[in-house]
């Protein structure tokens, strides 16, 4: 090895590395490392490759002590390998750690929320300048000479590009486009998978760098906080979450973080020093090996490493006891009401279609069902027999189960009499006059049931609840919360007070689904609690969502449903001197297979002391969710007014000081509204919140579909809540042919239009969708073979407003059609299919009722700021 180091720059030496087959490049001053492929060399002075002497062109030979070294495998300081496979791009140009082929950070895209639609192109009639892509892109060489810097100044600032507002139309594809990418210096991540910072579908931040003090971002008025998503649906193509099943799971010893792709191994590799705190940890002994294969394996393809998104399986140390078996208590409704709506029918016949899909690997799962209207039925189910037997309690002050031992049964031992049962109910229940209902009573009884071992309690109901204890009642109870969890199905066509109902999904995190007017398997986890660590210097100040906190903040989430967000205010308390945070949500729960699991998902910011930088970062979509629900708290302790005024309030704080600080007005009047052009689609979907029906000003509006709605509006990730407030628009009459067939991404959608009665035309046929409900509006003067190649129908004066299922007709149009609204649900994740009534008010750019048109409050804003600056 002496000839062959006197052939290297001063200060570097060489190691073959025999397990990957190429040479280790070591500076020893330092301890940074360079791996290379075999005949491949690097020049550390310049930071690119150059060709190696000759004697590196093969391996040393067995008797060099690099071969024979025998001791755990040294890891350089901070470093990562680069990877034959993965390292080298085409031509042997080397990725750097955290950059891509071109020398650019990598791009994180979150989810295409449109799925299929066209690529976004400028605004309808005007050309309006889209941020730039960064064009100081540097060639390796430059970018290497910063390596050592890791500060502030050596990542690549953010572009600020400044819109005005006033005249622009805004283009719903642009929905679609990307949120401002997260721009981390060079090497902050030790892996160079993409994957390696949070996916926002699970995890994204207000503002895609985060301000160095808590003066510039009080300065900027823009809100900080984290929307969280940590369990949402997959759908076929979308990444799963790798698993870590060897339970060897590396924390830090001082703030308890879990290892991630930010973290720097230190001494030879024997240790690594967490990214939130800097405390030196050593590295647990099995990390570095493979205990299937039992051989020492690849610390570089541990998951933890290489994905921000991961699940530990839980070792016996985070478990008090053995995870607890899945137990579904279903309340059912069997008052007048409800059987004759034929909700009681279709609730066991849903019921009994969804036996096979109820989480039940080990044979543990265990059922109650228990109907209710004047009085509780319960239901004793004899394991292996067809046969049950109804036990009915009338005293509702006093409730008490008949047969505590036999009520809850095991859904395998019993799956037969429970299938009887289930048929058999509408029949027991079809000349049912009681009128009433118990759902108190048969809530105590759930709990009494299973309170020893927790459980999913579904209520489905379809009428007030008017009888016994807790009737209309916040049943906010500390015994019971961390223990039971309610979701709520109500189908009632009268008044339900949904907004008093849904205090129990809320503080049990649970879910509520409203289906007003109501006319004839999901995966979940259980025994959560959920903890968000960041950099030191930031804390979680605020949590709201669907659930109870437990301590400062500690989440406790007795279970945890798919596609349900949460938002968390991130405050500042000291000034930040690293060139980048971390946030690390952990989440522990239990499997519906019954496997004690850990969730993390670690999210890594930029740090900046510019406030330019900070208004070019800012995420509209979340920014959009936090305005969401911070608005629907607000309804609960002031008016709806004054939640109205706050969503204003806030952009017109937004608007104002970007106009001083960041335009050339400044103060004064100024007949422009300029913003940052990645924020630029904020103000109408603050209007899409203002014409919201669990906001709007309106007198028309039932409380319970106001309360539903309210109850979504602080649930739904962004990915559902952004089409919630603003709707897609389609024309389906005007649609060019390949629209609805087959392309390279699935189904082609139409292009979406802007939210405006001036592009309705009478002729016409359109679809309005807000993921959540599907208009069809048919023109007065649609021709009738358009009708009746969509609804098999001979004319407009046929067609009959309402639900419907649309028919599949032997017709290429009706096909087209049929596929586009499939391929709509298909690309929404959630499972709602409530009814709504007001179709055309989705057409938010529109002047309705007393709430302006989006010319009209874009007038307003401008006002306002010049006022708020004169």
């Amino acid at each position: 090895m002496s000839n062959q180091a006197q052939q290297l720059p001063p200060g570097w030496i060489a190691e073959w590395n025999a397990e990957h087959q190429r040479y280790v490049f070591i500076e020893s001053a330092t301890g940074r490392a360079q791996w290379e492929l075999p005949g491949e060399g690097p020049n550390p002075e310049e930071g690119h490759n150059m060709m190696p002497p000759a004697e590196f062109a093969s391996p040393p030979q067995p008797h060099s002590t690099s071969a024979a070294h025998t001791k755990r495998r040294q890891y350089a300081l901070g470093a990562s390998p680069q990877f034959a496979d993965a390292g080298v791009a085409p031509g042997g140009q080397l990725f750097t750690p955290g950059l891509a082929a071109d020398g650019q950070p990598p791009y994180f895209a979150p989810p295409d929320l449109s799925q299929g639609y066209p690529h976004p192109q400028p605004s309808y009639g005007q050309q309006h300048a889209l941020q730039p892509p960064y064009t100081g892109s540097q060639p390796v060489a430059q970018v290497a000479d910063q390596f050592s810097q890791m500060a502030i100044h050596g990542q690549r600032p953010f572009s600020l590009v400044t819109t005005n507002l006033i005249g622009m139309l805004a283009d719903p594809r642009e929905l679609s486009q990307t949120s401002p990418e997260i721009r981390l210096p060079p090497n902050a991540s030790i892996s160079p998978n993409p994957s390696a910072n949070a996916d926002p579908s699970y995890m994204r931040s207000t503002l895609n760098a985060v301000p160095a003090t808590s003066a510039l971002l009080n300065k900027s008025k823009l809100p900080f906080a984290l929307v969280l998503t940590p369990h949402r649906s997959l759908k076929e193509g979308d990444e799963t979450i790798p698993v870590v099943s060897d339970t060897v799971i590396a924390r830090c010893r001082r703030c308890r973080s879990y290892i991630n792709p930010y973290v720097q191994f230190i001494d030879g590799g024997n240790r690594w020093k967490c990214c939130m705190c800097n405390m030196s940890n050593e590295v647990p002994q099995l990390f570095d090996w493979d205990q299937e294969k039992n051989q020492p394996a690849d610390r570089w393809a541990r998951s933890e490493l290489n994905y921000a998104a991961v699940d530990f399986v839980a070792p016996t140390e985070y478990m008090v006891r053995p995870p607890q078996p899945p137990v579904y208590t279903f309340l059912i409704d069997v008052s007048h009401a409800a059987v004759q709506s034929g909700m009681v029918a279709t609730a066991t016949r849903t019921i009994l279609e969804s036996l096979d899909r109820l989480p039940n690997r080990d044979d543990r799962t265990k059922i109650a069902i228990i109907c209710f209207d004047v009085a509780l039925h319960f239901f004793s189910i004899s394991p292996g027999s067809t046969e049950s037997s109804m036990l009915v309690v009338s005293d509702l002050d006093d409730v008490f189960l008949p047969k505590p031992n036999d009520l809850l049964v095991n859904l395998t031992e019993s799956r037969a009499g429970l299938e009887a049962l289930l048929a058999r109910i509408p029949e027991m229940f079809q000349e049912s006059h009681a009128i009433g209902s118990a759902l108190g009573p048969a809530l105590q009884a759930a709990f009494k049931l299973t309170t020893a071992i927790g459980c999913k309690i579904i209520v489905l109901t379809a009428s007030l609840p008017s009888l016994g204890a807790g009737a209309l009642k916040n049943r906010e109870d500390p015994k019971i919360l961390g223990t039971i969890s309610v979701d709520m199905f109500l189908f009632s066509p009268s008044y339900t007070d949904v907004a008093t109902l849904n205090h129990l999904p809320h503080y049990t995190s649970g879910q509520t689904y409203y289906y007003p007017a109501f006319s004839a398997a999901r995966p979940i986890g259980f025994e959560g609690i959920i903890r968000v660590r960041a950099s030191k210097g930031l804390r979680m100040s605020s949590f709201h969502g669907n659930f109870f906190v437990r301590s400062t903040d500690l989440l406790s989430m007795p279970s945890i449903p798919i596609d349900q967000s949460y938002v968390i205010e991130v405050q500042i308390d000291d000034s930040l001197t690293a060139p980048f945070a971390v946030f690390q949500t952990a989440v522990l729960y239990t499997s519906c297979e019954g496997e004690r699991r850990i969730r993390v998902i670690t999210l890594a910011l930029p740090t900046t002391n510019n406030l330019s930088e900070l208004y070019a970062s800012g995420d509209e979509i979340a920014i959009a969710t936090f305005l969401s629900t911070k608005a629907v708290e607000r309804t609960l302790t002031h008016k709806l007014e004054d939640a109205r005024d706050a969503i204003t309030n806030k952009l017109v704080d937004i608007l104002g000081t970007y106009k001083s600080s960041m335009t050339a007005s400044g103060r004064g009047a100024s007949a422009q509204l300029a913003i940052a052009d990645n924020m630029k689609l904020l103000p109408i979907l603050s209007l899409g919140l203002l014409k919201h029906v669990g906001l709007r000003q309106s007198a028309q509006i039932p409380p319970d579909l106001r309360a539903y709605a309210q109850a979504l509006l602080s649930t739904l990730p962004s990915q559902q809540l952004i089409p919630y407030i603003h709707p897609s628009f389609y024309s389906l009459h005007t649609m060019p042919p390949e629209v609805g067939t087959i392309g390279e991404q699935g189904v082609i959608m139409p292009t979406p239009l802007p939210l405006t009665s001036e592009r309705l035309e009478r002729h016409g046929l359109y679809l309005i969708e807000d993921g959540q409900t599907i208009f069809l509006w048919v023109g007065r003067d649609a021709v009738p073979q358009l009708v009746m190649d969509v609804f098999n129908l001979p004319s407009y004066a046929e067609l009959r407003g309402g639900k419907a299922t649309l028919p599949l007709l032997e017709n290429s149009f009706s096909q087209r059609v049929n596929a586009v609204i499939a391929k709509t649900r298909e690309m929404r994740r959630g499972v709602y299919r409530p009814y709504l009534s007001w179709a055309l008010s989705a057409l938010i750019q529109d002047r309705a009722d007393q709430a302006p048109s989006y010319a009209q409050y874009l007038t307003q804003l401008k006002d306002r700021v010049n006022a708020a600056t004169s």
